[in-house]
């Protein structure tokens, strides 16, 4: 009964072990893809550098709103200073506040204004094409591994299947060599293809792995996948369209283009901003002010009484002191938002700014525009080039990689049937290892070239279909 129980929970325990292991998901192209612009970063900080763009554009709109803001304060001065109310001096405490509401609008500034919106709007274009720019550039670096990693999984399956071919023939040999029949060289002979055959399995899964490590590195993924082939056109026939064709279509469709012209125009826009500099600025102004102080008072009618002035008039040689009626006052604290309402005033105008000489900063700055369009131009030309030449080769690429396909399918078509020959000859004691061996390299090796050649023609091809505009 122990020993039952025993091996139920070691049955139970393995099933685990095997069962718990994650088996890696399997991805197709457009899985890939999808994952690569969710996840890639440097896609996640191309979409943020056009955020940046698209804010910029958003305020040079608003620039030409007028500008309003307010002024607050409140403080307390000891000593000597002047009555913000009655404009007295005086020698006393005082607390005063005030108020200020100022409006600025610019009228006319040489379009400059006008000139930085459209400037940002294209800037704004251009950064939204850079996004697609690397959406396709990242698409096609996705297709090109993900070819890569389907070519070094076929690699892999040729290898084990060469050695699958070799342990035959090396099972036949011991078998002989235990009987002590034949060639004892050829047993020695066959142990060292096999390990040979071993070493390409190790160097076969070694590539995958690398592929494979590429991949998720693209699709920033830290945990293994497998791929599927659906999605994928394997068949293929020669290419249809011409060098110059494809650099027409990549003219028209390739976003990379219509970012640089963007930035072009851009720059254009940016000279006729630096030569606002030149222009007088017009705009008008207004303001509302009021203050308040705590000296401020107004002054009540109370009584009047009789005081003497100090003179006197003489009257029957008798001097008689002048009086005279003076009227007494109360006074009252004027309340904060009296004097706030009773002193309100305002301000209205026109300002006009007339550049005159601003140490050659506006000529130069208009030049150093000037550059830019030169840099802006040459960039667009340099990539021009850059891709007609990327085309050219590609292209001269993929016809080399498609005639080396056809002759390559000849050549495993030969090998086929002198390695079928060999074999049979070779286990009919009628020929030599050496001959036998020589064929079935041939053969695997052939195959091996015709499957890169093959992987080599499609990767070329999705490349010309990057540039005409297709990512896949």
């Amino acid at each position: 009964m122990s020993l039952k129980i025993t091996l139920y929970i070691s049955l139970c325990l393995f099933y685990s072990a095997v069962f718990s292991q994650e088996t890696p998901k399997s991805y197709t192209l457009n899985d890939c893809i999808a994952l690569a612009l969710e996840n890639n970063l440097d896609l996640k900080a191309s979409m943020l550098s056009a955020n940046t763009a698209k804010i910029n554009f958003q305020q040079s709109k608003m620039n030409i709103l007028p500008g309003l803001n307010g002024n607050y304060n409140i403080g307390v001065n000891n000593g000597r200073s002047i009555d913000p109310f009655t404009n007295d001096f005086i020698d006393q405490e005082l607390t005063f506040s005030n108020a200020r509401l100022n409006l600025d609008a610019t009228i006319f500034n040489g379009f400059r204004l006008l000139n930085t919106i459209k400037q940002q709007r294209l800037n704004n274009k251009a950064s939204k094409m850079e996004i697609e720019d690397v959406k396709q550039t990242l698409a096609l670096n996705v297709t090109l591994t993900y070819l890569q990693v389907l070519n070094a999984r076929a690699i892999l399956e040729l290898t084990k299947k060469r050695i699958g071919t070799t342990e035959k023939q090396y099972k036949r040999q011991e078998n002989l060599f235990n009987e002590e029949v034949g060639n004892p060289a050829d047993f020695a002979d066959i142990k060292g293809q096999k390990t040979i055959d071993e070493t390409n399995i190790l160097m076969a899964e070694s590539a995958l792995k690398n592929a494979k490590l590429s991949l998720m590195q693209l699709l920033n993924l830290d945990s293994d996948i497998d791929i599927k082939t659906e999605g994928i056109l394997l068949d293929f026939e020669l290419y249809k369209l011409s060098s110059e064709a494809v650099y027409n279509d990549a003219l028209n469709n390739l976003a990379t283009f219509k970012a640089r012209e963007l930035r072009l125009e851009a720059s254009k826009k940016g000279v006729s901003v630096a030569k606002a500099q030149f222009t007088p600025e017009v705009s008008f102004f207004g303001q509302l002010n009021t203050n308040y102080s705590s000296v401020a008072e107004t002054f009540t009618e109370t009584n009047t009484s009789l005081v003497e002035t100090g003179d006197f008039v003489i009257v029957n040689n008798q001097e008689i002191p002048v009086q005279t009626n003076q009227t007494q006052f109360e006074g009252k604290p004027i309340g904060y938002e009296d004097q706030f309402d009773n002193n309100l005033n305002t301000v209205i105008g026109l300002s006009v700014q007339i550049p005159l000489f601003n140490g050659f900063r506006a000529k130069n700055n208009v030049a150093l525009e000037k550059i830019k369009v030169e840099e802006s131009l040459v960039e667009l030309d340099r990539t021009e080039q850059q891709i007609k030449n990327a085309i050219e080769q590609v292209y001269f690429d993929m016809q080399n990689a498609f005639k080396r396909h056809n002759s390559l399918l000849k050549q495993v078509e030969a090998f086929q049937e002198s390695f079928r020959v060999n074999e049979i000859r070779f286990n009919n004691g009628a020929s030599n290892f050496l001959s036998y061996i020589t064929s079935k390299n041939n053969l695997e090796n052939a195959k091996t070239n015709l499957t890169n050649a093959k992987y080599e023609y499609l990767l070329r091809v999705k490349v010309l279909e990057f540039y005409r505009g297709n990512v896949l």
